[in-house]
């Protein structure tokens, strides 16, 4: 009996391996690092948040500060009467950052699909590197302090930064494929835990020194990883002469139906196949998709809504982890930061393993879904955590893999099999619009959770904080269930299919 295409498997790496080339290589390692850049001066932020709250209180005054006036706005680094007002100031710049980091990821991605991307994410590095040394450095050196100029930098360094994660997912997406997409992401979405590490190394490398230094480091690192995307990074195989991506796979399809998108349900029509949400275009350039449009692709909003809920717990853990460590433990700021490096490697091992075991099924949703279950387990487990750094750098590895994993695969893999489904097989210019949807509606309920984090934690303690994180969690899974009904659906389908078949 003859095999039915959508039973005809092939193994996840081997289009991948076959057609790599040096180009790849070089694509791979520019976007990983880049971004990773960007992320290491965020997480540059949160590591220092002990430092900068006990200078900006009464307990830590500048004896060296020049007598310029007026006074209070030049010499003054007591902005706040104590260490909770100031906790609650550092919990605000994180939802502004996040807030204008979620708008410009909206504009970021249409702007993306526009121009050239290497033009948008160098000028973003360079101009967001300016803006933290502004921010961290130089009015640590000037000894100015002011609430508003610095709530002013950090909606600028939101809206710069919004413009990497569009910018290098669209890349990564016009130089690989589906063959092996999930494997491919899962390892290279590590690039903001590499990040957080780097960042989290450099901050307590130099923090003994003092906090600015550390905003000095990552910004100088971040500028030269600027000026190197500029002149080294290729946008799409066409600028060295390789055929394009979807060339190579309407030719793969035609021998077999392996490289079929993920996205796409099996129960359409071949008429409604052959629909394109772009109108006929005689032109050989594809035009971008529009924003509405995007939003109207299958599994946009649903994915979206969901990653708002799991970035809300991801990037909480990411700018409040080492604060917590110090604040709950008594533990030192430098040791915070190191130990809270465990809760990216978790991250980073998660999204390979589950990227892969998602290529294997060539399914998403129900790889989602199962870790972010064992994910609610871990966060109580997690909350519960001794007095112990051995037993809880393992907590945390075990947390980051079951929360770090999905939400890497959801702002890689997923975004690009929504930007490159059926629908938009007209345009190949939608990958940076549907990623800043994605991530923009993500950014958005993480700048919510920064700030209720802050609140939570002051009027109810730590613990109601993680209970909070279990709900958002709970609410990750509930939005996907449609999807995760019709996956698994199809994969009974199948199944039921091959065994006819033998």
């Amino acid at each position: 009996m003859a095999v039915p295409g959508i039973l005809r498997r092939q193994p996840a790496n081997r289009g991948l391996v076959s057609h790599c080339t040096h180009h790849h290589i070089v694509v791979f390692l520019l976007t990983f690092f880049s971004y990773s850049l960007l992320h290491a001066s965020r997480k540059t932020f949160s590591n220092v948040k002990v430092s900068i709250s006990n200078q900006w209180t009464p307990s830590c005054l500048n004896s060296t500060a020049p007598e310029l006036q007026p006074y209070e706005l030049w010499n003054s680094s007591h902005l706040f009467p104590n260490a909770e007002e100031a906790t609650l100031f550092l919990g605000t710049l994180d939802t502004i950052f996040l807030f204008s980091y979620a708008v410009g990821l909206f504009v970021s991605g249409i702007v993306g699909d526009r121009l050239n991307l290497r033009w948008v994410l160098s000028f973003g590095m360079c101009s967001s590197a300016l803006v933290v040394f502004s921010f961290g450095t130089l009015t640590e050196w000037l000894h100015f302090y002011n609430k508003w100029f610095y709530c002013c930098l950090w909606v600028v360094n939101g809206l710069l930064q919004s413009t990497g994660w569009p910018c290098v997912v669209a890349v990564m997406g016009n130089w690989f494929g589906k063959a092996g997409r999930g494997f491919v992401f899962g390892l290279w979405s590590a690039c903001a835990s590499v990040g957080n590490i780097l960042g989290a190394f450099l901050a307590s490398c130099v923090l003994k020194y003092g906090y600015e230094y550390a905003f000095l480091v990552t910004a100088s690192v971040q500028f030269a990883g600027g000026v190197i995307v500029f002149f080294g990074l290729l946008t799409s195989p066409k600028e060295v002469g390789l055929p394009e991506l979807g060339a190579d796979e309407d030719e793969a399809s035609v021998e077999e139906d392996a490289n079929r998108p993920l996205m796409g349900s099996d129960d359409v029509d071949d008429d409604d196949r052959n629909y394109s949400i772009q109108a006929a275009d005689n032109d050989n350039e594809p035009k971008a998709i529009g924003f509405f449009q995007a939003c109207c692709l299958p599994g946009v909003i649903l994915y979206s809504l969901a990653y708002a809920c799991l970035k809300l717990v991801n990037y909480s853990f990411f700018f409040w982890l080492p604060f917590y460590l110090s604040n709950n433990f008594g533990w030192k700021e430098a040791e915070a930061d190191q130990l809270s490096i465990w809760y990216d490697v978790g991250g980073i091992i998660g999204g390979t393993i589950q990227g892969l075991i998602s290529d294997v099924l060539q399914k998403r949703a129900p790889v989602l879904a199962v870790s972010l279950l064992f994910a609610v387990g871990s966060l109580f487990g997690y909350s519960r955590s001794p007095n112990s750094k051995p037993i809880n750098a393992v907590i945390m590895a075990i947390t980051g893999f079951f929360i770090g994993g999905p939400s890497n695969m959801i702002s890689s893999a997923i975004s690009a099999d929504l930007g490159r489904q059926d629908l938009v097989r007209g345009s190949s210019e939608a990958l940076a619009t549907v990623t800043g949807i994605v991530d923009g509606t993500g950014s958005v309920g993480a700048a919510v959770g920064q700030y209720l984090v802050s609140l939570i934690q002051e009027n109810l303690g730590w613990m109601w904080v993680f209970y909070f994180f279990i709900l958002m969690t709970s609410s990750t899974i509930l939005f996907i269930s449609p999807l995760i009904v019709r996956e698994v659906r199809m994969l009974l389908h199948e199944r039921r299919l091959r065994m006819l078949a033998e």
